[in-house]
């Protein structure tokens, strides 16, 4: 297994504010996909990386009490968390020291979801 996780959603209640979000705070366009189910938003990856998107209609709501998916804050994370506010959600965690394994911080994206940057520098 050459990675624990393969995948994740994020729900929302508003499939284009929260695509709007992401957009703004990750600095790149998500890849819209509909079907009779569910809309999708997919995150920007490269070949072999971990993907994931943003969801709206597969029953799945947003939660800021369960698992905490960390996003690629790139060399800084406190590039995309700077945006965070400014696109409408809330800094839960600012930039905090994780010693020999970087950085991390904590937000609520715009549809309640609790989610986490990580990043070396």
């Amino acid at each position: 297994m050459s990675n624990a996780i393969n995948w994740f959603e994020l729900p929302s209640n508003n499939f284009e504010r929260a695509v709007k979000f992401y957009s703004q705070v990750l600095g790149e366009e998500l890849q819209s996909m509909d079907s009779p189910e569910m809309r999708m938003a997919f995150f920007p990856t490269k070949e072999k990386g971990v993907g994931g998107c943003v969801t709206h209609g597969n029953g799945n709501m947003p939660n800021s009490e369960g698992a905490l998916v960390y996003l690629n804050g790139g060399d800084d994370l406190g590039v995309p968390l700077s945006r965070v506010e400014n696109a409408g959600g809330e800094v839960l965690m600012p930039k905090t020291s994780i010693g020999e394994n970087g950085f991390m911080a904590v937000f609520k994206d715009t549809e309640g979801n609790r989610v986490a940057f990580h990043s070396m520098g």
